[in-house]
């Protein structure tokens, strides 16, 4: 007994110091982006300079300014594209059987268990020689889409597999058609994986670096993660700091959201509720 709790107590420590080893330099960013100076490395007073008053501020200064923008307008975009197609896609998958369904979400996890430099530069190479499709935001669109799929699909999935079928066999029961079934049963019950996968892209669309740099235009079409690497090379300002801070707010909250909205559904199911309610309005 005294060994078992030996070994807990070490396995929590050595967990308590990786922790602290990874986040620790995380913090000293962000705490650095509220210094009063211009140092990166000495303390020198709170303050919202590097965010709001200095002229080299995420406010002030172009360029940290319009990467803030290429960074929320792609993540936005590729929210709003990629997960419609990935809702569809797993509720296809889902229903298919075959030999055929079973090569199909296989084909599906690629994009997951490919490296991301090996998907950049496919990406570019079929952009560029096969499709001529323009660098820029549509570009690194269409490579945040392609990439940000397949995690729609398999949190789409995971919500499938739990509801099961019998939902909308009821529905259809009860005088439905498969069209009505999807739009009034299955889809409400699947809001909360819609929502969390919302989420999960946006965190993923806007923390990206490797497609968003080979697919850039220029300098109106760079996104944070690229301007953070462009600027550390050099002699940044603590604006970087802060620019990195916000980036990791946006990416800490989305994620966070996802989170508790998936915990909450899964201690609460509501859906035998909410499949009812909907059933009743059925006409016989």
């Amino acid at each position: 007994m005294t060994s078992s709790t030996g070994k807990a107590w070490g396995l929590r420590l050595f967990t308590l110091a990786y922790v602290a080893w990874s986040i620790l330099p995380v913090l000293i960013a962000v705490q650095f982006s509220f210094n009063a100076g211009r140092s990166r490395s000495t303390w020198q007073g709170f303050s919202l300079r590097w965010y709001l008053d200095d002229q080299a501020s995420v406010l002030r200064d172009d360029s940290l300014r319009l990467a803030a923008l290429q960074s929320l307008r792609l993540a936005t975009l590729t929210m709003l594209v990629a997960t419609p197609i990935g809702v569809a896609l797993a509720i296809g998958l889902a229903r298919w059987k075959g030999r055929a369904a079973r090569a199909s979400n296989l084909l599906m996890l690629v994009p997951l268990v490919t490296p991301e430099i090996v998907m950049g530069v496919a990406l570019f190479l079929v952009f560029a020689n096969l499709y001529e499709v323009p660098f820029g935001t549509w570009a690194q669109l269409l490579g945040h889409v392609t990439f940000a799929i397949s995690f729609v699909v398999i949190i789409v999935r995971g919500r499938l597999f739990a509801i099961g079928r019998d939902y909308e066999e009821a529905a259809m029961d009860l005088g439905a058609s498969p069209r009505q079934a999807l739009r009034r049963v299955l889809l409400p019950l699947l809001a909360p994986a819609i929502f969390s996968a919302l989420a999960v892209v946006f965190a993923i669309s806007i923390d990206d670096f490797v497609i968003s740099q080979f697919l850039a235009a220029g300098v109106d079409t760079q996104t944070i993660p690229v301007r953070l690497y462009s600027g550390a090379r050099q002699a940044p300002p603590p604006s970087l700091n802060a620019l990195a801070t916000l980036m990791l707010v946006g990416t800490m909250t989305a994620v966070t959201v996802a989170g508790l909205v998936m915990r909450r559904y899964g201690r609460r199911d509501k859906s035998a509720g909410g499949a009812l309610t909907s059933l009743g309005r059925f006409e016989l």
